[in-house]
């Protein structure tokens, strides 16, 4: 249903720009795909994330882990069925392991030090982490999304340093050190993706 949505939408697009050729459209239905997937795969996370009893925690992780996401990037499943386990998986197991692992004292402060320097290093070698059907081939705009990617990710963490409740302290801190986790070499090779910028060629201007 929705590849059959978004090819439709792709070929009324091309009827009104006829310039577009066909890489460019591929690239459209790809982020058209995207954009359409992720309406029944919210709707189906905050559902799941009801019935478990977690919807607060998820969508309070939904809403602060957004923007480092969109900055940092990450692997792409390869299916919208896949793409809906896995979205669920992350969100509701991570929320469920906060609610079960309970850090004091210095314990939980080394391990916020440690996922901050590990972070900078990943988003130095891999944020923006593209795919081959949405390439980030520009300099500047790589260089913007690191930058956001940088300021999100050490946001995240000084809250979860300072922030008393356990819970949300772990939702920040397990949240970012996973998807710190999914813009990475091994992740990529793991589930046979690949950057785009390294399909592509080097970043232009």
């Amino acid at each position: 249903m929705i590849d059959t949505i978004c090819t439709f939408l792709t070929n009324r697009i091309r009827k009104e720009m006829p310039e577009i050729d066909d890489e460019r459209a591929e690239v459209i239905n790809y982020g058209l795909q995207n954009i359409v997937g992720e309406i029944p795969k919210i709707f189906l996370l905050f559902i799941i994330a009801f019935i478990l009893g977690m919807f607060k925690e998820v969508l309070f992780m939904f809403i602060v882990l957004t923007p480092y996401r969109g900055a940092s990037g990450g692997f792409h499943l390869k299916t919208h069925l896949g793409c809906i386990v896995g979205t669920t998986a992350f969100y509701c197991g991570i929320v469920f392991l906060s609610q079960h692992v309970i850090l004091e004292g210095i314990t939980k402060y080394i391990l916020i030090g440690i996922t901050w320097i590990f972070g900078m290093v990943m988003i130095k070698l891999y944020a923006p982490a593209d795919t081959e059907n949405v390439p980030i081939l520009s300099k500047k705009d790589r260089k913007k999304k690191q930058m956001i990617a940088y300021i999100t990710y050490s946001l995240g963490l000084i809250v979860a340093w300072v922030i008393q409740d356990n819970v949300i302290s772990n939702i920040l801190l397990f949240g970012n050190i996973l998807q710190t986790l999914i813009i990475t070499k091994l992740a990529y090779r793991l589930t046979k993706n690949k950057y785009g910028y390294e399909v592509y060629g080097d970043a232009s201007a």
